[in-house]
């Protein structure tokens, strides 16, 4: 199993898979959505380090008053490296590293704004109700994740998007969801805090902020 991708390709005929990509992926500006070629340093990045990496181009509409220009975005949907048992410290770490990789991946490959995933210096481990998950929680000023975005941002000059746990000492260590944005200099820009907590069935986020 390589993809999704790979498997609709190889089964599905051409004319079918056109609409099945618009129901999964949608169009830009009425038009499939087109893949971009990846350089192949890149992708011999991703195939020694065990990641994937797609190139999609989205456009927008002109503008009158100013040129259009190119800006590189990238995801980064990452996997947890050591399992849960292992002591959190060193978890945490072996995350770092993993995201190194693709953070360097990403800055070679010229990307402007990286944007890491929900929670991801730390298992996701919302879904459960384990208050000992807490201790992942960080300031955002000055949290390990954030001085270690703050290397690589400047590293690279890209903004970084870290969604992480935080720990509001300030206020009774008040808990939150925050993304502290990282400026392309190692500056935090700000940061944004989840209002809408999701509750499904027994699943209830709120759990961690109480």
């Amino acid at each position: 199993f390589s993809s999704v991708e790979a498997i609709l390709e190889k089964y599905i005929p051409e004319e079918e898979l056109g609409e099945v990509k618009r129901v999964m992926y949608g169009c830009n500006m009425g038009a499939p959505v087109p893949p971009l070629e990846v350089p192949a340093n890149i992708q011999e990045q991703a195939s020694s380090n065990d990641f994937e990496i797609q190139a999609y181009k989205m456009t927008a509409a002109s503008e009158q008053l100013r040129p259009p220009r190119i800006v590189k975005i990238g995801l980064i949907q990452n996997k947890v490296v050591l399992p849960s048992t292992a002591p959190f410290k060193e978890q945490r770490q072996a995350i770092f590293d993993r995201i190194r990789l693709l953070l360097d991946a990403a800055g070679e490959a010229g990307v402007k704004i990286a944007c890491l995933q929900e929670a991801w210096p730390m298992p996701f481990a919302f879904c459960t109700r384990e208050k000992h998950w807490l201790e992942f929680a960080e300031s955002a000023e000055t949290g390990e994740s954030v001085k270690f975005c703050q290397e690589l941002a400047k590293k690279h000059g890209m903004v970084v998007v870290s969604p992480i746990l935080e720990r509001d000492e300030a206020h009774g260590a008040t808990i939150w969801n925050t993304a502290v944005v990282i400026g392309n200099n190692g500056n935090v820009i700000g940061k944004h805090r989840k209002n809408h907590i999701p509750r499904v069935g027994d699943f209830n986020e709120s759990t961690y902020y109480m």
